[in-house]
C-alpha cells in the first residue's frame, strides 16, 4: 500500500475539505481526522442551515493582531466566487441579514459539495484517526493510529478551541509549536455572557424574551456599538448582539445596552401622556417593548403609576433604565458555545498571500486555527474558504 501523497491535511472541516479539492488536481490528497464524522461544525452552524459566507466581507470584519494580514486571501478568493460553487450545486440558498447567506434547507448541502467534490478528485479521507507525532525530513512523516503517512507538503485545518463537544481540541496549536510558530494566547469568541447569581436572580422572569438592541463597549483603545438582537437566558444574555460585542469584551469591564434603540421613550411617554393621562405606565411600556420586561422596569415603585403622574424626574430615571442600561458580565459561557476562539497561531511567520509557513517549507495554516477571527454573520466561513483556497494554489505548484 502506498502511503505516500502530495499533500496531506490534518482536519476534515470546512477549511480542511475545502484546501483538499482545490489542490486535488493531479495531486494525491490526503485527509485525517480524529472525530467519527466530518464537518460537524458546518452541519450544527447556523442553526443547521449554515451562514456559508457574507457577500460584504473585507478585512474590517476580522479582529487580528495583524488586522491588515487577511487582505490578500479575502481579494484572491472571494464570497461571490464561492456563491459560483454553491449554484453550481443548485443549492437554494437565502440572504436572511445584509450579505448574510445561509441554505434555505440544511446545513447538510454545504457538506455534501465538500464531500462531492473530494469524491470527483479521488480524495482519500480518513475518520477517527489519531495523530501520534509529526516529523520532517525530506518529507513530512505522521506516525497515526492507521499506520504512518507521508507526504510532500502539509497543511493544519484543525480549528479552534471552541465547542469541544463537536471535537474540538488545541492539537493544531501543538503543531505549530512544534515547528516554531508562537502561539497568540486564545479566549472564546462570539459567545453568550453569563452575569452574577444576584442579578440573575432579579432577571429571572425575563429569560426568553428576545429585543433589538443597541450594545456599546468602550475601552482605551477602541470604542465599539452593534445593533440587534438580544436574548435574556437562565445563565445571562445573548443572542447576535452579544455574540458579535463579545469579541471585542474583556473580562471586567462593562457593556452598555440600550433596550429601545428606535424610539426615545421620554418623548414617547410624553406623548403617551397628553392623548391617554390615565393609561397605566406598564401598558403604555407594553406597547413599544416586551410586556415581562416591562413589568420589571415598573415592579415596584411603578406598578400602578399612569402617565399623568410623570414628571422630569421620574422620565430621567425611567430613560437611563432602558437607554443606558449598564452592566458587568461576570463571564461568559467559554468555549462549550462559542462560536469561534479568538487568538491561536500568530500570523507574524505565516505568508498572508500563501498561508504556508515562513520557518518550515511546505507546511500551511489554514482557517480558524490562525490568529484570525471573524465577526458573526458568515465572516469566518469565508476566511475558510478563502485561506484554503489560497493554501491550495500553491500547494498545486510543488
Amino acid at each position: 500500500m502506498n502511503n505516500h501523497y502530495d499533500l496531506i491535511v490534518i482536519g476534515a472541516g470546512a477549511a480542511g475539505l475545502f484546501c483538499a479539492f482545490n489542490a486535488a488536481n493531479n495531486q494525491r490528497v490526503l485527509v485525517l481526522d480524529h472525530a467519527n464524522k466530518v464537518g460537524k461544525k458546518i452541519l450544527m452552524s447556523g442553526g443547521g442551515r449554515c451562514n456559508f459566507t457574507n457577500l460584504f466581507t473585507t478585512h474590517e470584519d476580522f479582529t487580528s493582531q495583524n488586522p491588515h494580514f487577511c487582505k490578500s486571501a479575502l481579494n484572491q478568493y472571494s464570497a461571490y466566487t464561492f456563491l459560483d460553487l454553491v449554484e453550481k450545486h443548485n443549492i437554494e440558498y437565502v440572504e436572511k441579514g445584509p450579505g448574510q447567506l445561509f441554505c434555505k434547507n440544511s446545513s447538510k448541502d454545504i457538506l455534501k459539495i465538500l464531500l462531492d467534490e473530494c469524491a470527483s478528485y479521488a480524495v482519500k479521507i480518513y475518520k477517527k484517526c489519531s495523530i501520534k507525532s509529526i516529523t520532517k525530513d525530506e518529507v513530512f512523516i505522521l506516525d497515526t493510529t492507521l499506520g504512518k503517512f507521508t507526504s510532500d507538503a502539509l497543511v493544519i485545518a484543525t480549528g479552534g478551541l471552541s465547542i469541544p463537544s463537536l471535537g474540538a481540541t488545541g492539537f493544531g496549536y501543538e503543531i505549530a509549536r512544534q515547528f516554531g510558530h508562537e502561539i497568540i494566547p486564545t479566549s472564546a469568541s462570539l459567545v453568550p455572557f453569563t452575569l452574577d447569581t444576584k442579578l440573575l436572580e432579579k432577571l429571572k422572569s425575563l429569560s426568553g424574551i428576545s429585543l433589538k438592541v443597541a450594545v456599546q463597549y468602550r475601552s482605551d483603545s477602541e470604542s465599539i456599538e452593534v445593533t440587534d438582537d438580544m436574548l435574556f437566558t437562565h445563565r445571562g444574555i445573548s443572542g447576535p448582539a452579544i455574540l458579535k460585542i463579545s469579541a471585542y469584551w474583556k473580562k471586567g469591564n462593562k457593556v452598555v445596552i440600550n433596550l429601545l434603540p428606535d424610539i426615545d421613550v421620554r418623548a414617547y411617554l410624553q406623548a403617551e401622556a397628553v392623548n391617554h393621562p390615565e393609561k397605566l405606565l406598564v401598558t403604555s411600556l407594553s406597547q413599544v417593548i416586551p410586556k415581562r420586561l416591562a413589568n420589571y422596569m415598573c415592579e415596584q415603585h411603578w406598578a400602578n403609576l399612569r402617565l399623568k403622574q410623570l414628571n422630569a424626574k421620574l422620565l430621567e430615571q425611567l430613560s437611563i433604565k432602558i437607554h443606558n442600561w449598564k452592566l458587568i458580565p461576570s463571564g461568559n459561557e467559554g468555549y462549550k458555545t462559542a462560536e469561534v476562539t479568538k487568538g491561536g497561531v500568530s500570523t507574524d511567520k505565516i505568508s498572508s498571500k500563501t498561508l504556508e509557513s515562513k520557518l518550515c517549507e511546505n507546511l500551511y495554516f489554514i482557517g480558524e486555527v490562525l490568529d484570525i477571527t471573524g465577526q458573526l454573520g458568515g465572516y469566518n466561513f469565508q476566511w475558510a474558504w478563502s485561506s484554503a483556497w489560497c493554501a491550495a494554489q500553491n500547494i498545486r505548484k510543488c
